[in-house]
C-alpha cells in the first residue's frame, strides 16, 4: 500500500515539516510506502484559466503549464491514500497548496475523476495564534468536496497544542493505514 503526504511550508524545519513527518512515521511504522512531496520544493504555476477559463483542464483533463504538476497529481493517482499537510496564512492554506489544488480540481472536478472516493487526512498547521486552523480544514475539506474525494480526520495544529497533537500525528498515522488496509467503518 502506498500514501502520499503532499506538504507546504517555506519553513523546512518548523510545525509543518514536524507535523508531515509524525504523519509519516506513523504510516511507515505499519509498512506503508509514503512518497513525501514537498510543494515548496517543485514548480508549480498559478492557473492561467486558460482557454476562456477553461481550456485542456476540462477537454481532456490535462494542464497545459510545462511545470511539475502532472508529476505530482500522478503522484496522487498512484496513492492508496493522501495525507495534505499546509502550513496556515490568514487562515488559509499556502500559495503553493493553493495553486496546486485549483488546478488538480479543474482536471479532477471536471473530466477526470480518478480521486474521486480516495479518502484523504487533512492537516493545518498555524505558528501565530493557531485561529486559522479551523478555516484552511473547511477550505482544503471543500477542495476535496469539488473533487468527490473524502476527508476522513481534519487536524488542526497550533504552538499551543503541538507537544500533544504532534505524538497524536503518529498515531493517525497508524490508524489511517489501518483504515486504508481494512476499510473505514463510515460512510458519507
Amino acid at each position: 500500500m502506498k500514501v502520499a503526504i503532499i506538504w507546504s511550508s517555506p519553513n523546512k524545519d518548523g510545525l509543518t515539516n514536524r507535523a508531515a513527518m509524525q504523519m509519516k512515521r506513523g504510516l511507515e511504522k505499519t509498512g506503508v510506502e509514503v512518497e513525501e512531496i514537498v510543494l515548496n520544493k517543485k514548480k508549480i504555476e498559478a492557473c492561467k484559466a486558460c482557454g476562456n477559463g477553461w481550456g485542456k483542464c476540462r477537454e481532456n483533463g490535462m494542464c497545459i503549464l510545462p511545470d511539475d504538476f502532472a508529476n505530482v497529481y500522478e503522484s496522487l493517482k498512484n496513492a492508496d491514500g493522501i495525507v495534505f499537510v499546509s502550513a496556515v496564512y490568514w487562515s488559509e492554506m499556502t500559495e503553493c497548496m493553493k495553486a496546486f489544488i485549483d488546478r488538480l480540481r479543474r482536471c479532477e472536478a471536471t473530466h477526470n475523476h480518478f480521486l474521486a472516493e480516495k479518502r484523504c487526512m487533512l492537516v493545518a498547521c498555524a505558528g501565530g495564534t493557531g485561529r486559522g486552523t479551523i478555516e484552511c480544514l473547511k477550505q482544503m475539506e471543500q477542495a476535496l468536496v469539488h473533487m468527490s474525494m473524502r476527508a476522513y480526520d481534519r487536524i488542526p495544529v497550533n504552538r499551543f497544542n503541538s507537544e500533544y497533537m504532534l505524538d497524536a500525528l503518529e498515531k493517525a498515522g497508524e490508524v489511517y493505514a489501518d483504515k486504508l488496509e481494512n476499510g473505514f467503518d463510515m460512510y458519507y
